[in-house]
């Protein structure tokens, strides 16, 4: 299912013993846009330490009573290693964190999880995993993006005001961008797809459309639903391959919708 970024942020954390939190935000992978960790809020339970849920713990939100669950039990996430705020998410920590709970290294394989395209938890971690100590993940957090500057061919259109998160193969599928500094009243949707970088020396984000081309672009609003018959549109209004025709075969079509 889709879901909104800031509809998920407060939503509870549910650990198989108890809840051990609330969903803060996201650190994501700035080529791929796969969502590599869930920020949790404790409250000040660890001492106010960085805990970080990776999407193999997470199920699917559950967006009637705004929980999370989370496959691991209280014990496990006191135990795991320990991260602090101020520092970033090495390749070093992550091998203690992936080998702590026994989970596959993401970034041992052709796919987007490692040897699959979606978290598997069947998986295990192998100690020979390929990696340099200059292969450090490059993760962002929603946070710091947020706000960011769209910019087009051909000038700046916008900025990021959110992000739409698919949340049964943790991937940021869209970009909410806020138009109306260029033309009042209007958001769009822009694909992470369409992205060719990020700048974080100019704070912009560089994407491979025209200002013209989004400006007539399907409007996006709030109270809308994000259905496939929408995004379908929206490929069509680019001319950009869908990215649902690309799952693997045999995989059953799921219906994905937005923020009502």
């Amino acid at each position: 299912m889709l879901q909104l970024a800031r509809d998920l942020r407060g939503y509870k954390l549910s650990a198989r013993d108890g809840e051990i939190g609330k969903a803060e935000e996201f650190y994501f992978d700035d080529r791929s846009w796969a969502v590599r960790y869930l920020i949790a809020d404790t409250d000040g339970w660890l001492g106010g330490r960085q805990v970080l849920i990776s999407p193999y713990a997470l199920d699917a939100a559950r967006k009637e009573d705004q929980i999370i669950p989370v496959a691991l039990t209280k014990k496990q996430i006191e135990e795991s290693p320990s991260l602090e705020t101020d520092k970033p998410v090495s390749r070093q920590y992550e091998i203690q964190y992936y080998s702590f709970y026994g989970w596959p290294a993401y970034w041992d394989g052709p796919y987007l999880w490692g040897d699959s395209p979606y978290p598997q938890r069947q998986g295990r971690w192998s100690a020979v995993t390929r990696h340099k100590d200059s292969d450090d993940p490059h993760l962002r957090s929603t946070k710091d993006v947020t706000g960011r500057t769209i910019q087009a061919r051909d000038g700046e259109i916008g900025h990021v005001s959110d992000f739409v998160v698919d949340d049964e193969d943790w991937v940021i599928r869209y970009l909410i961008v806020d138009t109306r500094n260029w033309w009042p009243g209007k958001q769009v949707l822009i694909s992470t797809q369409w992205i060719e970088r990020i700048s974080w020396e100019e704070s912009k984000v560089f994407i491979n459309l025209t200002r013209d081309a989004i400006r007539v672009s399907p409007e996006y609003t709030e109270t809308a639903l994000i259905t496939r018959d929408y995004e379908d549109v929206l490929h069509r209004h680019y001319l950009r391959e869908r990215y649902w025709r690309r799952e693997e075969p045999g995989r059953k079509r799921k219906e994905l919708v937005g923020h009502h």
